[in-house]
């Protein structure tokens, strides 16, 4: 199967396959069976590369089918590779049996009634055929940045093509692509990094990201250890990608607000009122299927506007509980998660990043965090590291490097009402915790950040 609309159809014609098969069964007198069917295709592969040598190639192609079913309200889901007719047949069968000897699920919502999608495609032709040599010839040029260094990290091109049918009616479609390149230079005592994602290969600038890495680590390699204490900060991209990702996973989830471990009051001004927070799949470089794993169309969200909370992210589930309409939030067996925004936007500013450094009289540029842990879900107090490139500022210049720093924040106080003080020009998709290609964001100057420690403590 290739990406072009055939293949789109074969995985149409499974899932309505699937739904015949439901329909046609026998799960008792009187007994009402509903069902969601989604069929997909993904086709992934990895590039790895350490000691500035590529180590590994990693190819999948993978297609699969994954059923939920109610019968009489009793749940079941289930997901299999094989996909043949008599394979569909006993998937059909099994899970039928297993979900007629649940209890009673009382948020199921019923089956996916229909719902247009007006854009089917985030697909680009040469990123879903990207080869291993494709692959390579973009590593070669972030290794060649800076010969004299080690290179280590990782680029991977994902295509993926996906139906959805229900008992309800709902026919939906469509075809995504991502590329990510990740990857950091060394030396003997530092390392810089740099991430670039996008829905095509050809927007990767591998050569860039390299001089980047290499610049970050050479300024790393003399560093001096500093102070805990409250520092003024210019967080990049990545660090504030880390934010935002646990913000939407412990706040503006809507399971986590029904069942009261969410900050969110909605309708409060908690932020800063430079900070707008939206999950915006229309963008032009939005990446994702414009449906969730309910199959219900993706919708256009601001969950921060100015400052303010006004909405939260919902899937079919929450939005039953709450009286509410689903953002298209649902992900691939979340039940018990709930919502979570995959194209997750942090608008950009009008200051260039570098004018932010020169506005700080005294702190600390933070290139990245890492292995963030939240302490307190609903105060969103958590702990991590600084790595990659932590600079001292002084007189609104970088003067030099400093040993990775642990922190202990709150991030709903980090980014409060006067806790912003710049939001950069420089958004574009950052890595963080939760996967890449969900997080577009700038550079934010913020009023304090408070670092407890060294990073052994």
């Amino acid at each position: 199967m290739t990406s072009d609309p055939k293949g789109l159809r074969t995985l149409e014609a499974r899932a309505d396959r699937v739904v015949d098969l439901v329909a046609g069964a026998d799960a008792g007198a009187d007994a009402t069976i509903e069902a969601n069917v989604t069929a997909s295709r993904i086709r992934h592969g990895l590039t790895r590369f350490a000691n500035s040598f590529i180590h590994q190639h990693v190819g999948e192609d993978t297609t699969r089918v994954a059923l939920t079913v109610a019968v009489d309200g009793r749940t079941a889901s289930a997901t299999t590779t094989a996909v043949g007719d008599d394979d569909l047949a006993e998937l059909v069968t099994t899970t039928i049996a297993s979900a007629a000897r649940q209890p009673v699920d009382p948020y199921w919502p019923g089956a996916t009634p229909p719902a247009s999608v007006t854009d089917r495609h985030h697909l680009d032709e040469a990123t879903a055929a990207a080869d291993p040599d494709v692959r390579a010839t973009m590593v070669r040029e972030f290794v060649a940045a800076d010969p004299d260094l080690r290179a280590a990290g990782y680029l991977d091109t994902e295509a993926g093509w996906v139906a959805f049918a229900s008992t309800a009616g709902q026919r939906v479609s469509g075809a995504s692509t991502r590329a990510t390149l990740d990857g950091i230079h060394q030396t003997d005592r530092s390392a810089g990094s740099a991430h670039q994602t996008s829905a095509r290969l050809a927007d990767l600038d591998a050569a860039a990201a390299g001089a980047l890495a290499a610049d970050r680590a050479r300024r790393s390699a003399s560093f001096t250890d500093l102070d805990p204490g409250v520092y003024e900060v210019v967080l990049g991209p990545e660090a504030v990608s880390t934010i935002i990702g646990f913000l939407a996973v412990y706040g503006f989830n809507a399971k986590a607000h029904l069942e009261g471990a969410s900050f969110v009051q909605l309708g409060e001004a908690p932020f800063d009122p430079a900070l707008t927070l939206l999950d915006d799949p229309e963008h032009p470089a939005a990446i994702g299927l414009p449906f969730d794993a309910e199959g219900t169309p993706r919708q256009r969200a601001t969950f921060v506007d100015a400052g303010r909370t006004v909405a939260l992210a919902h899937d079919r589930r929450t939005a039953r509980r709450a009286g509410a309409t689903s953002t298209g939030g649902a992900l691939p067996g979340g039940a018990g998660f709930g919502a979570f925004p995959v194209n997750l936007r942090l608008p950009g500013g009008q200051t260039p990043a570098d004018d932010l450094v020169r506005e700080v009289e005294r702190g600390l540029l933070v290139t990245e965090f890492n292995y963030v842990r939240v302490l307190d879900p609903k105060s969103q107090v958590a702990t991590g590291l600084t790595r990659n490139g932590t600079f001292l500022i002084e007189d609104g210049e970088v003067v030099g490097a400093v040993g990775n720093l642990r922190f202990t924040q709150g991030f709903v106080a980090a980014l409060a009402p006067g806790a912003i003080l710049g939001v950069g020009d420089d958004e574009r998709y950052a890595s963080m915790e939760f996967g890449a290609g969900i997080v577009s964001c700038p550079s934010l100057r913020l009023a304090g950040w408070n670092f407890t420690g060294g990073a052994r403590g």
